[in-house]
């Protein structure tokens, strides 16, 4: 998220692309709502009309899965009809910079792809240097080899009509498309791009997100006012518990997990920092991290207790969610702990995460009440005599039983009260778990075996005994960090240090608790602030809009009065939010990050934003069809992702010829164990459905009502039908393609039930983040008797 969401209504263009705010963030659609009442264009890109759709100026549907062809289709247009922010794209990216002569990329592959070990050698994924290992650059940006010139060689084939034959989007309708996006090219111009599960939820989701950036930055629209990529939460703390590290590749802070193979601290900050950048400061997060995890036991003697945190085994992916139950269903994990989640409903390929549940020696979910994971022997088509698992339940405190920080959609840390006591033996979390730390610890403390030493040392002080309810805000003061020997709360991130003097859980929080208190309690209201700095803390350093020095030129003015957001006054950066940028002239250079005073993006290695990125599948994003697709890949030989994941059985086009795709109601949360169970709610949505045109309706005789059966390779449901025109047939290379699109709130308890949506999703998995592809999948339909 490198926006605000107090930012967006200074856009002069928002543009919905794989979200559906107004159903799953309305509280954040108001700003963008409030951007189309100071004039901004408002348009929704979906394969299904959506109560979004309904409040734009424009709504145009497309082929679910081929994001990347639209964006690349608008890049295209930008360079073609140079439609580009030019001096921006110059300075403030790495279009400039002269890759390897030996880097290419031919019909879908990159080079150094490996078929046999189905990966790549990333080795021509590099820039040309000089003596002193600076990137060789091409201003001018024709230089064959500039990150540029390749981008635009990628994209020539995304040409409208070839758009048009992939997406389903009319010629006409993609260039008026595309005249509206490119417009904001424009130094008094910018543009937001909004997006959630739509586009993540594909086995090229990061790139879809990579290709909106490559957009944006080419029409100079990060880091400006009303510009950006704004990525919606679906919950309060979606983005906090990201932060704080619930994902399985990451430590807080976004530091990564260190390897088998990184078998030291100092080898580890060598092969995962970049050389150039603040990311150079990646040593101090990390040992200040280790110094709060292990205290007196972290010092620079025992390589600050690095080796007693868990190593990644030697597959990349082996800790993924759906690794996990791929690990149960293989006998590996014998027992899992659920906080929070309800995987029996809410996974992908559901009947296979049943299959494993039912393979464990026990299993504990942690919830405000029963819910289909705790009980999944209930569950249709399971056997509960073949099952040996042993299932523990323990009740949770809810949201407002518990005080605790939320960080929301635009970075925002705000800290919330609790309004009553939890009812019965209800605990919250943090009091399960501190008192399953103390437990162990207390369980190892005579312990004298190395392997036991990560939890007998463990730094555990949060105020509390093992039976009583833990100090929040000593959590959240360690999160932000401060000096060991004092105490001393830090400030900044800037006072972390390498030596072990200071500790810190989370560095990007760092600012968040300091010497004058609990800054995520702020309430302030300034009129004359439209970022409301004074409304809890937004990380990092309490800055509103990241980047933000790029709403400034080279030399330091902003470029356009309408948009001055981050200045140079003469003598230091200043304006209307945190400056994002070292204290550097727009003429200066800072020699041990490697940044100039023209180098905006100061996380990124040359201070750049970066067209040019390696993942997993490729620097570049390019179309690759879903891994079950209704038509051949038309730009590429290469059909599919080449290191995608797939767990599921793969259906064929021949048996289940439509596109599916899946969402959320508002009427209804995720799994839907909230709220299949309040009858208001309920009542608005009793009953499961799939919604289908009235052409394909007529196809098979269907009418509104009628029951009908859902399939795909890994299940089937039965559904109530709901014929509508918000699902368009669409032409795709000269053929209709029909989509249809199911919710996946039901199961069998509740007040209202119906069969699991998601037994029909599939498990194929993104390389990079391994989410799964359930917004673009086959499936069929037919009229039940």
């Amino acid at each position: 998220m490198t926006t605000a969401l107090w930012d967006v209504p200074r856009t002069d263009l928002v543009v919905f692309m794989g979200s559906n705010a107004a159903e799953n963030h309305p509280i954040s659609m108001k700003w963008f709502l409030r951007a189309k009442e100071n004039g901004a264009k408002f348009i929704v890109l979906d394969p299904r009309f959506t109560r979004s759709a309904s409040k734009a100026d424009w709504y145009i549907p497309f082929r679910s899965g081929t994001d990347i062809v639209v964006l690349g289709g608008l890049i295209r247009y930008a360079i073609e009809n140079n439609r580009i922010q030019r001096d921006y794209v110059v300075h403030y990216t790495n279009a400039p910079l002269l890759l390897d002569p030996k880097f290419e990329f031919h019909e879908g592959l990159f080079t150094g792809w490996d078929e046999d070990a189905k990966t790549y050698n990333r080795s021509t994924w590099t820039y040309q240097t000089n003596g002193s290992g600076q990137p060789l650059r091409d201003d001018t940006l024709q230089h064959p080899n500039c990150v540029y010139q390749h981008l635009r060689r990628l994209y020539s084939k995304y040409t409208p009509e070839m758009v048009s034959r992939v997406t389903g989007i009319p010629v006409e309708t993609f260039l008026q498309l595309a005249e509206e996006v490119t417009a904001t090219a424009a130094p008094d111009k910018s543009a937001v791009f909004a997006y959630a599960m739509g586009w993540t939820q594909h086995t090229k989701g990061v790139q879809n997100i990579r290709t909106a950036a490559i957009l944006q930055l080419l029409l100079g629209n990060i880091g400006v006012p009303g510009g950006g990529i704004a990525a919606l939460r679906g919950h309060a703390n979606v983005q906090g518990a990201t932060d704080l590290a619930v994902l399985w590749h990451d430590l807080p802070g976004y530091l990564g997990t260190p390897r088998s193979s990184h078998r030291t601290l100092d080898e580890f900050i060598e092969r995962t920092t970049p050389k150039t950048g603040y990311w150079i400061n990646k040593k101090k997060f990390m040992v200040s991290l280790l110094k709060a995890w292990w205290g007196d036991k972290a010092t620079p003697e025992n390589d600050f207790a690095y080796h007693y945190l868990p190593k990644g085994r030697a597959d990349k992916h082996a800790y993924s969610h759906y690794d996990i139950f791929q690990d149960a269903l293989d006998g590996v994990v014998k027992a899992l702990v659920v906080f929070g989640q309800n995987p029996a409903v809410g996974s992908a390929d559901a009947t296979r995460v049943q299959q494993a549940l039912a393979k464990l020696d026990w299993l504990v979910v942690v919830d405000i009440f029963q819910n289909d994971t705790s009980e999944f022997w209930k569950l249709p088509g399971v056997d509960p005599r073949s099952i040996q698992t042993e299932v523990f339940f323990l009740p949770a405190a809810g949201p407002l039983e518990k005080p605790g920080s939320f960080t929301n959609t635009h970075r925002l840390i705000q800290w919330k009260h609790r309004v009553i006591e939890p009812i019965g033996e209800s605990k919250g979390d943090l009091w399960y778990a501190n008192a399953l730390a103390l437990r162990l610890k207390r369980l190892y403390a005579d312990s004298t075996k190395p392997q036991d030493e990560p939890i007998k040392y463990l730094h555990w002080d949060y105020g509390a005994g093992i039976d009583e309810e833990p100090d929040s805000e000593l959590v959240l003061k360690e999160i932000n960090g401060y000096e060991w020997a004092t105490r001393r709360q830090l400030s900044s991130f800037g006072e972390l240090k390498d030596d072990g003097s200071t500790a810190a859980g989370c560095w990007i929080y760092t600012g968040v608790y300091t010497e004058q208190g609990n800054i995520a309690a702020s309430r302030n209201k300034n009129a004359d602030d439209y970022l409301h700095h004074g409304w809890g803390f937004a990380w990092p350093s309490n800055r509103r809009v990241l980047y933000n020095r790029s709403s400034a030129d080279p030399q330091g003015r902003p470029w356009a009065e309408s948009k001055r957001l981050i200045w140079w006054d003469g003598q230091k950066w200043t304006g209307l939010d945190v400056p994002d940028m070292l204290p550097v002239p727009p003429d200066g250079y800072n020699p041990t990050y490697g940044v100039g005073g023209d180098n905006p993006f100061i996380m990124k290695e040359w201070g750049v934003g970066g067209l040019f990125g390696p993942l997993q599948e490729g620097p570049f994003p390019v179309h690759y069809e879903p891994i079950e697709a209704p038509v051949a890949n038309l730009l590429y030989a290469q059909e599919k992702n080449p290191v995608a994941r797939v767990f599921s059985r793969v259906g064929d086009v021949r048996q289940f010829p439509y596109v599916m795709t899946t969402y959320r109601l508002t009427e209804h949360l995720t799994s839907g164990i909230m709220t299949r169970w309040l009858p208001w709610l309920a009542e608005a949505f009793p009953e499961p459905f799939v919604e289908l045109s009235p052409e394909l309706a007529q196809q098979h005789g269907i009418r509104t009502g009628d029951w009908v059966r859902v399939a795909t390779a890994r299940g089937e449901a039965r559904v109530k039908a709901l014929v509508t025109r918000r699902l368009k047939p669409l032409v795709v290379d000269g053929r209709v393609i029909y989509q249809i699109g199911v919710p996946i709130h039901w199961s069998t308890r509740g007040i209202v039930t119906g069969e699991i949506a998601n037994r029909l999703t599939p498990q194929f998995q993104d390389p990079n983040v391994q989410i799964q592809e359930s917004k673009a999948f086959l499936a069929t339909i037919e009229k039940l008797a």
